[in-house]
């Protein structure tokens, strides 16, 4: 019986897609300069959102910033860089922003 639960946790902790949420963002160290729907040191998710959202391949370009960090986009300070990130995760953060950050 043991065995078949450590079994099936095992395969759930790696067929399960990164999910995308408020937690992974705090996790990410995200919600410390963002906030879904005002400004704090960079912008509302949502301001993202309708900035890039209708832009083709907007959620590769936005999880190449979340890694890359930029200067300029938003005014003066800059997104730092977040290269420790794993590529999905930043993907999947980069698709919930667009998707309302809900």
């Amino acid at each position: 019986m043991m065995r078949a639960l450590a079994a099936l946790a095992l395969f759930f902790s790696f067929a399960l897609p990164v999910q995308a949420s408020k937690e992974l963002a705090t996790a990410s160290n995200c919600m410390g300069c963002h906030a879904p729907d005002k400004k704090l040191v960079g912008p509302s998710y949502q301001d993202i959102a309708k900035k890039y959202g209708s832009q083709k391949d907007a959620a590769s370009a936005l999880a190449s910033s979340i890694k890359a960090g930029s200067t300029g986009k938003w005014g003066a300070v800059a997104m730092p860089a977040n290269p420790a990130l794993p590529q999905d995760k930043a993907q999947t953060l980069a698709q919930w922003i667009l998707n309302g950050a809900k």
